[in-house]
């Protein structure tokens, strides 16, 4: 039996105009049907109706981690400093992480993930083999120093996550627990009706993001033909086919005054050096170098953090992705070199600068696989998108002078290929099925399998069966549960309000009192007790002196999936009017009938 919520005693007052502040359509809703207060940027007070979808959204997840055996825990969100240093993520969190002193000086943190203490925990109670493999998780708050948080709960410095770690003997083993968590992230997502797209994201051997596809998304995915996607930081570009140079003539340097910028060099070079093939030249032909700054974590081989300049060739009509490119670094962080940077090098000639003065072509042909192996030289990596043999109008590394045909392959090479510009569409997708297409999405899971960072870092072992010490492998598996509940907000609602799936629902069915006449309260009374014994959740407005109009918009803000109305028509005809919130499929229906009919169109949307 459940007990109805009574608007007359709920807490709760809803708004008629949306919250100043509020950016997205979820946190206008959201505040506006008073499931949520902001306490501050980014931190928010749960209110009961809040709190009641949120804890139906969590005991889906947990439902569907019991079901491949995933056990729960809980952590502090108070965490020491220690074992993050262990994994460098003290330093490498910068400025994105609450830090705090005890009264002893001692360090702390807010923590904005748990890896570390999964990590310590499995190690201080498991060392066999016949302990794995084993996945635990937790729904946990998390906090993170969002420097503008934004769009209501789904970008905030308080949040709750579901964080799941797996555990096992071997590879093998990782990947078996990762189908799973996948398996069950794709159940959860359906059964709350939230539209999603598995998109493959950088990290670990495997990683996938599940995005919901909507316009106030932050992150673009890409999407070839067969269906499949990538995070933009995902994706790789096919090897283009390499060019015959046999015909291209020798490089050559020439003179190409006060033309530092792209433009600059297209206007000089069509006025004084015209292509002997007749067309004109164009942003597409020139090889831009571009000096970014690679600000390295405290490492085994630095006592503290360290920068280290790298130039970078793209193509010269593309846009370089300063996102996608830092994804190249992980964990290193990049930044545009500064003036003070180009000062230290004077090989870095500013509106001249070509491949020439770096990479191997400063090494004997040497190429540095890493920032440790440059030598003298600083590292030269080229954009995906360069064939081999193809030919470069591009700095010449003196200024006012350019190459012309200086040729990739023939006259100058790269330490590395990195993914550096913005995709865009037309792009060939990595699967080769055809063009890409971009949509926008809001990150609400992701499974990713670890390997064996943290348990080396941390020194987490187990004996196997020949008695021998190995490290454990683990999967990282997470769903943003209240950002689960903005983005189904923003998915679920019409002008007039929310409109909830009734499985996460605050209540199954809405019923409204209107009028003077008693009779019209105590129907609705003989209703709320039928319904309470069916085990139906309900929402009663059974205040007294409030317009049916006020009632109606209420409800509809509520977003209730069915409304039953008891007024007039029960008064006079002995009929409750039983809808859906969108006013369709309404009925009237004898007083009598009115608990089972209600019943049976909550088990449908049940199904």
């Amino acid at each position: 039996m459940t007990k109805a919520l009574r608007m007359s005693t709920m807490f709760l007052r809803t708004l008629r105009e949306d919250p100043a502040d509020a950016d997205v359509v979820s946190d206008k809703l959201l505040q506006r049907a008073c499931y949520l207060r902001k306490a501050a940027p980014g931190i928010w007070t749960w209110l009961p109706l809040g709190l009641n979808v949120l804890n139906k959204i969590e005991n889906i997840i947990r439902e569907e981690m019991a079901s491949i055996d995933a056990q729960e825990v809980h952590f502090s969100g108070l965490l020491p400093r220690e074992p993050y240093e262990a994994t460098h993520r003290w330093e490498e969190y910068g400025d994105n992480i609450f830090r705090l002193k005890d009264r002893h000086e001692a360090d702390y943190l807010l923590a904005p993930t748990h890896e570390e203490m999964f990590t310590l925990l499995v190690k201080d109670l498991y060392s066999s083999y016949k302990d794995l493999p084993v996945t635990l998780y937790q729904i946990q708050t998390k906090y993170r120093d969002e420097f503008r948080p934004r769009a209501g709960l789904i970008r905030g410095r308080e949040f709750i996550m579901k964080d799941a770690y797996s555990f096992t003997l071997d590879k093998e083993g990782l990947v078996k627990a990762y189908m799973d968590e996948r398996g069950a992230y794709e159940r959860i997502f359906n059964r709350l009706d939230l539209k999603y797209v598995p998109v493959h994201a950088m990290g670990g051997f495997e990683s996938e993001e599940f995005l919901a596809p909507m316009e106030i998304g932050e992150d673009t995915f890409a999407q070839s033909p067969s269906g499949k996607a990538w995070n933009v930081e995902a994706l790789t570009t096919p090897e283009p086919e390499a060019i015959d140079f046999s015909n291209t003539p020798a490089a050559e340097k020439r003179p190409t005054p006060n033309a530092e910028t792209i433009d600059q060099m297209v206007e000089f070079a069509n006025a004084n050096h015209p292509r002997s093939d007749g067309r004109a030249w164009e942003a597409s032909d020139i090889l831009k170098n571009v000096v970014i700054a690679v600000m390295h974590p405290q490492d085994d081989d630095h006592d503290e953090p360290w920068r280290e300049l790298v130039v970078v060739g793209v193509p010269g009509d593309r846009t370089v992705d300063m996102k996608r490119l830092e994804a190249q670094f992980t964990p290193a962080e990049i930044e545009e070199a500064t003036d003070e940077d180009l000062k230290k090098h004077p090989e870095l000639v500013k509106g001249y600068i070509g491949p020439m003065a770096f990479g191997p072509q400063t090494r004997g042909g040497e190429k540095a696989e890493n920032a440790n192996e440059t030598g003298e030289a600083l590292r030269y990596l080229i954009d995906a998108h360069i064939a081999r043999g193809s030919a470069w109008f591009t700095g010449a590394d003196e200024a006012g002078v350019d190459y012309y045909d200086l040729v990739y392959g023939r006259d100058f090479e790269a330490d590395g290929v990195v993914e550096a510009v913005q995709v865009r569409h037309g792009d060939m997708s990595p699967d080769g099925s055809g063009p890409l297409s971009f949509e926008r999405g809001v990150e609400i899971g992701q499974v990713f399998q670890l390997g064996l960072k943290y348990s080396n870092a941390l020194g987490l072992k187990v004996l196997d069966q020949n008695g021998k010490t190995v490290p454990v492998w683990m999967g990282s598996y997470g769903i943003g549960v209240s950002r689960v509940m903005a983005c189904i907000a923003e998915t679920h609602h019409d002008e007039k309000g929310l409109a909830w799936p009734a499985i996460i629902a605050p209540a199954q069915v809405h019923v409204v009192a209107t009028g003077k006449d008693a009779a019209a309260f105590e129907a609705a009374e003989q209703l709320i007790a039928e319904l309470e014994a069916k085990g139906i959740e309900v929402i009663f407005d059974d205040r007294k002196k409030v317009s049916p109009g006020v009632k109606f918009k209420d409800a509809e803000l509520i977003g209730v999936p069915l409304i039953a109305v008891a007024g007039r028509d029960t008064v006079n005809n002995g009929t409750i009017e039983v809808r859906d919130r969108n006013g369709e499929n309404a009925e009237a229906v004898p007083v009598a009938d009115a608990a089972q009919v209600i019943s049976d169109r909550v088990a449908a949307l049940l199904r």
